[in-house]
């Protein structure tokens, strides 16, 4: 028997064409990514039309039911991925403060960025793949909070244990933490 959930009076089932899903479940995709490997890339993702039950079967997932839960239970993992600004503050006080990933564009990290950021360049990308331990804190952040997000969810769905993303991004961090850093 297969799992489905209404939400906005749409029932997830394996022939959910994607777009709908992530009209239902907006995190649906990042949930994806962190579980499956499935739509954080080109060889990973899947089109708007294409079915559920055949992005899964091409990924060799065939758990439709465990997946429909899983995306049921997206927007609850977002959540505890997300970090405040003062809870950021309070890490970096301590004695073992988590790496900032700046995942903003060169010339968003030229206006304005946080002290000791890592810009996420690729190279960047395959150090930490291939030399960081995969339980090293690691705080992904942007402009506003979404693309981190997407940051965080990617290095969880390759491995990464430990893995946060700033909750509204380097803006709120101006306005809440830090009020001289330039805001755009």
């Amino acid at each position: 028997m297969e799992t489905s959930n209404t939400t906005n009076e749409i029932t997830l089932t394996s022939e959910s064409k994607m777009r709908e899903v992530l009209e239902a479940y907006p995190s649906a995709q990042r949930a994806l990514m962190r579980r499956y490997h499935i739509g954080g890339c080109s060889s990973c993702g899947f089109a708007p039309d294409d079915m559920l039950g055949d992005v899964l079967k091409k990924h060799n997932v065939l758990a439709v039911d465990e997946v429909i839960e899983h995306i049921k239970d997206s927007q609850e993992q977002e959540q505890r991925i997300q970090l405040s600004t003062k809870a950021l503050a309070e890490l970096l006080k301590g004695d073992n403060p988590p790496k900032l990933i700046d995942v903003r564009q060169p010339d968003e990290q030229a206006i304005v960025k946080l002290e000791g950021a890592l810009p996420a360049t690729q190279e960047l990308m395959q150090e930490m793949n291939g030399n960081w331990d995969k339980g090293t804190p690691i705080v992904t952040y942007c402009h506003h909070g979404v693309r981190s997000l997407e940051a965080a969810s990617f290095l969880i769905g390759h491995g990464f244990t430990n893995v946060r993303s700033l909750s509204g991004g380097i803006d709120a961090w101006a306005e809440e933490i830090d009020t001289s850093l330039k805001r755009y």
